[in-house]
């Protein structure tokens, strides 16, 4: 390109600032009507939005198959995840081998060198198959919940053993039970040894209680730090859970009860009392949590704030928590209805990192192998997989991460301007393929791409005569704009 490097980011920062890009909110607030030489795939506002929220971006086929089926089908589909055709993504984990080891075998691979552990192999292919599941994978809405729901139980890579284990964690409770019941959901959280070492049951021990996981058990797991239980009740569940533990030698990583670290005697918590009976004590409780009326509010308004608004709509949660008390806690039950219901509530949420990377890499149809330089953009905004510090998970709404522009612009330049190793983009074949034959068109394209419809055509000519005085071919022009609607304020948003 003849455009230098430092030409290429003015011109590109001058775009994204425009009028037409630069309002916090949805394209569609600003359309003339102009809605010519777009994808045929251009769908109502309230369609966009809502596979902005499924998806990690709508890409073209999404969008024509979201209209031949129709919304309710549509939906219907994506919660049953096993009916859909997903080869090709299964076919570009195949180099990644830790992704289906046990813990075992997972630790023995990380500590190959005599005593010294490569922390960094296990973790950095669980990162990039989630990278890659979330851009290519055909079932979206399933990795949108497995995102979720490792949020909810948040996990880091950063502390102790979790390096390795959170990989059989992300398989066997997220992953297993993304569209199930609540409360196996729960229960399987509850025995992963990658949240027993993070939240350190593994030292809660008769004679040293360690009330921590009890703690967020209930307070973030389950009922909501709101819900009226007690010190007494979480020192109560901390006993209950007394030997849940991890092994250590023969089966390392593996959940194990230690009877001889457990605290005996009789224990009530929440008002039920529970006899002395092992390591079916603080299954019990973990049961009644599950089914818990506050648990069935806490778990609707989580997802309701995912899908709808930063703001959740009351009466929408009521109807949520109903659906999950009547039906045990079917997930797929309390979705359905979120979002057949709350779709006339939904209000623009910000995209945080992981959606603004996953949504620019599907709509712009990007090959990448979602290694280390991906993932070291993923880190300079802030969300790097599996590691947020503590157990609350990543932020969910709007104001955390609206300060991360600036790595967002540097992510932007370089995606277009094939800068990232292991990242591949063809603008021009992509709007070849599209069926543009005119820079405009191209434009148009992109930005039904990008923002859901072309950009008014007076809007569009301004930002191409803003270009001609650099005498930049058309390729360059393109590949600025490009650049410049991922930068700006109205990309940010879904």
């Amino acid at each position: 390109m003849s455009l230098s490097r430092r030409d290429f980011l003015k011109l590109g920062s001058t775009i994204a600032g425009s009028a037409v890009l630069s309002a916090c909110g949805p394209v569609y607030d600003w359309l003339d009507g102009d809605q010519t030489a777009g994808p045929n795939s251009i769908l109502p506002e309230a369609d966009f939005r809502l596979l902005n929220r499924m998806t990690y971006g709508p890409t073209v086929s999404t969008r024509q198959q979201f209209a031949q089926l129709g919304m309710g089908n549509w939906i219907e589909e994506q919660l049953q995840p096993e009916s859909i055709e997903n080869f090709t993504c299964t076919l570009r984990l195949r180099n990644l081998s830790t992704l289906e080891k046990s813990a075992s075998d997972l630790f023995d691979q990380s500590n190959q060198l005599f005593d010294s552990l490569d922390k960094q192999t296990v973790p950095g292919e669980l990162r990039q198959a989630t990278l890659l599941r979330q851009v290519y994978s055909q079932r979206q809405f399933f990795e949108i919940m497995v995102e979720f729901w490792n949020d909810h139980f948040n996990i880091t890579t950063e502390k102790g053993a979790c390096f390795y284990l959170k990989t059989v964690d992300d398989r066997e409770v997220s992953r297993a039970h993304a569209f199930g019941s609540f409360g196996d959901l729960l229960s399987a959280s509850a025995h992963s040894p990658a949240m027993l070492v993070y939240l350190d049951n593994q030292a809660n021990q008769r004679g040293a209680p360690n009330e921590n996981y009890a703690r967020e058990l209930m307070e973030l797991h389950s009922l909501g730090v709101d819900a009226g239980y007690t010190q007494k009740d979480v020192m109560e569940l901390a006993r209950c859970l007394t030997g849940w533990s991890v092994k250590e030698h023969f089966w390392r990583g593996e959940f194990t009860f230690d009877e001889d670290m457990h605290d005996i005697g009789s224990k009530t918590v929440l008002g039920m009392h529970i006899n002395s009976a092992g390591q079916s004590e603080a299954e019990s409780v973990i049961e009644l949590l599950g089914r818990h009326p506050s648990t069935a509010r806490f778990v609707a308004t989580k997802l309701t704030r995912r899908f709808i608004a930063d703001d959740v709509p009351a009466d929408l949660v009521d109807k949520a928590a109903t659906a999950f008390e009547q039906t045990g806690g079917d997930i797929p039950s309390v979705l359905r209805l979120i979002l057949l219901d709350g779709l006339p509530h939904m209000q623009p949420k910000y995209k945080r990192p992981v959606n603004f990377v996953t949504s620019a890499l599907r709509l712009l149809e990007a090959e990448t192998d979602g290694g280390d330089p991906m993932q070291h953009y993923m880190l300079r905004m802030g969300q790097r997989y599996f590691g947020w510090p503590t157990p609350d998970g990543y932020p969910d709404t709007n104001t955390p991460w609206q300060a991360t522009l600036l790595p967002r612009w540097l992510f932007a330049f370089a995606l277009v301007r094939n800068e990232i190793p292991g990242t591949d983009l063809d603008l021009v074949d992509l709007v070849e393929r599209a069926g543009a034959h005119t820079l405009p068109e191209a434009i148009n394209q992109i930005s039904a791409l990008l923002l859901g419809t072309p950009l008014p055509a007076i809007e569009r000519d301004k930002l191409i005569a803003s270009l001609t005085e650099f005498n930049a071919s058309d390729e360059e022009m393109l590949t600025v704009i490009t650049g410049g609607i991922l930068a700006s304020p109205a990309f940010q948003w879904r």
